[in-house]
């Protein structure tokens, strides 16, 4: 079994513990303070993160370059556009 690769990522957000909507609300002031290209790596405990961070990401056109699950943690790695 192959172990996934960690981005590289400049900035990151601890929402574990925290429910909806803080870890979208939380996430969007994060984004608005990092430039264009760089990457957060998100940390939610929350399972409708797996809906609404993707979608945050469709929405405002940034690319969600990988998701994960390891242990009822959700790791997310957002690149700001």
């Amino acid at each position: 079994m192959s172990e996934s690769i960690i981005p590289d990522f400049q900035h990151e957000l601890d929402a574990k513990g925290l429910m909806c909507p803080e870890p979208v609300m939380m996430l969007h002031k994060k984004v608005r303070e990092m430039a264009s290209g760089e990457v957060l790596k998100v940390e939610a405990t929350d399972p409708s993160t797996t809906r609404d961070i993707p979608q945050f990401c469709k929405m405002l056109d940034h690319t969600l370059i990988q998701e994960e699950e390891s242990d009822g943690t959700y790791i997310y790695f957002i690149k700001r556009r």
